[in-house]
Formats: structure tokens, C-alpha cells, sequence
């Protein structure tokens, strides 16, 4: 049985201030879904779906995806508005895309095996993709899933608020609560906290899981996801021109209803991403590093 890597390239990247999703920080020019795709591929995956906007196709493509395509299939879904439900009415001043249900719905067309869902502007780490890899493999085919988990304290910014999954697992590792987190503020102090309702904050704890949108699921999940995007929208108030349907909400509400159980699976990989530009410096040295190392070829282009 192969896997797919779905990779959600779609985001806007408003606090990064330009198209991070194509900005090369590798030593050669490499973008960050590079290496989750150059990982995915030795971990055994055997196909790549990118969500993107339309018109980015010819761009992802030559930076990628063509030479992608020579390795394992490839596919291109769009995330835009033509996929959202006749019955929903999309305010004029809406421009932002509806979240990241959205975009793991609009490649329902083209998955029909397991697969794995994630960010195009975080580097996850080799082994996370075996580990991901090796749970699609064993993972039944309704009501299961699985959630890469990562310390809460590697996946802050000294440059300003970052938004994640702050969860809960119990003794046997399933997960049990996933809370969409949307300012998390390391402080000067050493501690991280959620700002969202104004400063102190809540302190949270440094070495809790926390997701980065790293999720496997089967295709069943699909059916799922259409219901609960559905009601989403019939939900969304006139004016909600900003609102956003989320994975990880998604994933804690079908918990909740004991419709799905989800397994965290810890790894030893380091993450980084982008989130502000003030974020690029670091991770352009720590790629560098990872190829001098020899965690990576001399070029992912050759």
C-alpha cells in the first residue's frame, strides 16, 4: 500500500509579509516543502498532491514539481471559491480562503489511499515522515488517525505571536483535546504563554505536544470533513469575512463525538518554520547545516 503527502500551499502568509511559500531559504535555493517532500519520498510515499491558488500551478511546477513528477505522482488541486457549496452565499468583501478543512477537502478527488497532511512553510524533520509513513501503513481504514507531535517550546518565535494546536494525550498516547491556540507569545522570561485574551496571559507548559498541522488520516475522513465544512458555513455569520474552518477543530470535535480516535506520534525531529521574516536567518543556517551535514544531498535540485 503506498501514501500520499498532501501539502497545504495555499495560505497567504500575511505576517510573513510575502509569498513564504516559494521563498528559497535552502543553500541552493531549496523551498521548505522541498525537504518535506525529499523526506517523504525516502520514508516510501508515493504521491503529491500540492493545494495552491489558482495561477500558481507554472510556479510550484518549475520549482518542483515537474522534477517531482519523475520520482512519484503529482497531482495540483486549487483552493478558491469554486468548490465552496452553492447553498452558501460568499460576502463580497471576502478574500481570504476558508481555512485548512478547506483545503484538505478540495483534494478528496484525487487521494484514494492514506495520507498525510501539512504545512508548506514548516520543515518537520526526517524521521517524522517514516514514523508518519510506517502508521499509515497499519492505520484501519474508518474512525483512526494520527497527529506528529512536537514540544510546545520548539515551535515558538522570538519574533512575535505563533498560532498552534495546544494539546492533551492520555497514558496510551491517543489524543484527546486539540485547542486552537492563536497567540502564543514566548516571553522574555523563558515562559510561553496565550495572549489571546490580553497580557499575562495563561501560562502554558513548555515540553506539552502541540500541532503543527502534521495529520494522517484514510480517505474516510473525507466524508467527515464535507459534513463538518457544511455546517461550518451554514453556521457563519454575514459579515464572518475572516472566518477560518481548522483542522485541528475539526479533529477535536470528531473526538469529542467518539466518532474518530487519534494516535500522537512522538518524534525526535526538529522543527522550524517561517512565520516573520525576522524567522528567515535561522532557518536558512539550520538547512545549511542539515546538507553540511550530510542529512541532505549538496543540492535537493540535482
Amino acid at each position: 500500500m503506498g501514501a500520499t503527502l498532501l501539502i497545504m500551499a495555499a495560505g497567504m502568509g500575511s505576517r510573513y509579509g510575502g509569498n513564504k511559500q516559494v521563498d528559497g531559504l535552502g543553500p541552493n535555493g531549496e523551498i521548505l516543502m522541498e525537504y518535506s517532500i525529499y523526506d517523504a519520498i525516502r520514508a516510501g510515499f508515493d504521491h503529491v498532491v500540492f493545494v495552491i491558488k489558482p495561477g500558481m500551478q507554472d510556479l510550484i511546477a518549475s520549482i518542483c514539481g515537474d522534477r517531482v513528477a519523475k520520482k512519484v505522482k503529482v497531482d495540483y488541486v486549487f483552493q478558491d471559491f469554486t468548490s465552496i457549496p452553492s447553498f452558501y452565499h460568499i460576502p463580497e468583501e471576502r478574500t481570504k480562503p476558508f481555512g485548512t478543512c478547506h483545503a484538505v477537502l478540495v483534494a478528496k478527488d484525487v487521494i484514494h489511499q492514506p495520507f498525510c497532511v501539512l504545512n508548506a512553510d514548516d520543515y518537520y524533520g526526517v524521521s517524522a515522515f517514516k514514523t508518519a509513513y510506517d502508521k499509515l501503513q497499519a492505520m484501519k481504514a474508518e474512525g483512526e488517525a494520527a497527529m506528529v507531535g512536537y514540544m510546545l517550546k520548539n515551535t515558538v518565535s522570538k519574533n512575535g505571536t505563533v498560532s498552534r494546536g495546544v494539546c492533551k494525550s492520555d497514558e496510551q498516547g491517543n489524543l484527546t483535546q486539540v485547542v486552537e491556540t492563536l497567540k502564543i507569545k514566548l516571553c522574555e522570561n523563558g515562559e510561553i504563554r496565550d495572549i489571546d485574551a490580553g497580557e499575562p496571559g495563561t501560562l502554558l507548559d513548555p515540553e506539552g505536544p502541540v500541532s503543527m498541522n502534521f495529520w494522517g488520516f484514510s480517505p474516510w475522513i473525507f466524508g467527515q470533513l464535507e459534513n463538518y465544512f457544511h455546517n461550518f458555513l451554514k453556521g457563519l455569520a454575514p459579515d464572518a469575512i475572516k472566518a477560518e474552518c481548522l483542522l485541528p477543530v475539526f479533529v477535536d470535535t470528531l473526538m469529542h463525538s467518539g466518532d474518530l480516535s487519534v494516535q500522537v506520534l512522538t518524534t525526535d525531529a526538529q522543527w522550524f518554520g517561517v512565520t516573520y521574516q525576522e524567522d528567515k536567518p535561522n532557518v536558512q543556517a539550520s538547512l545549511k547545516a542539515l546538507h553540511d551535514t550530510g542529512v541532505y544531498p549538496a543540492s535537493l535540485h540535482e
